[in-house]
């Protein structure tokens, strides 16, 4: 006889997408910021689109300016109410960097049955701490060295580099 107790409801598998953003001052020029916000609305608009049954992504927002600041954490795409940023203050990239391995690392935040988590930075490029050494340790060292990794210059004065 059929016992519909006997059955687990499925729960969609979480995909971690984190976004590291640049919100330091000088992305105040030339409407940078702007430019930004609303590649992020866009980006999350689709993400959402793409959300299926077995499927959620879940989005983290880590900015960055004279600290790193947690913007959203983990939330589907399908919820997330996008609150745009402003640009004010230095680029604490290797902040940021930290706190999204720290995250990521971070086995009630990230959970092991994700999907890989995907990585997303998008700066104009202009560090004023230290990032060289997060960055070895994000790319070298725990679960984080498995994640997929981008990042996205902004604005023609960029320093790609």
């Amino acid at each position: 006889m059929f016992d519909p107790k006997g059955f687990v409801e499925l729960k969609a598998k979480p995909l971690p997408v984190f976004l590291l953003l640049d919100v330091s001052g000088s992305m105040s020029w030339k409407r940078k910021i702007d430019n930004l916000n609303e590649a992020v609305k866009k980006m999350i608009g689709a993400m959402s689109n793409e959300e299926k049954m077995e499927v959620e992504i879940q989005i983290s927002v880590i900015t960055f300016s004279s600290s790193a600041q947690l913007h959203l954490s983990a939330t589907s795409a399908s919820q997330v109410e996008w609150t745009d940023m402003n640009a004010d203050g230095s680029t604490s990239m290797g902040a940021a960097i930290k706190m999204a391995k720290d995250m990521i690392e971070d086995k009630e935040i990230t959970p092991s049955r994700a999907y890989i988590p995907t990585i997303v930075l998008v700066s104009d490029g202009h560090p004023t701490d230290s990032w060289e050494q997060p960055l070895e340790d994000f790319v070298k060292n725990g679960r984080s060295k498995k994640c997929d990794r981008m990042a996205m210059a902004i604005g023609s004065d960029a320093d790609e580099n």
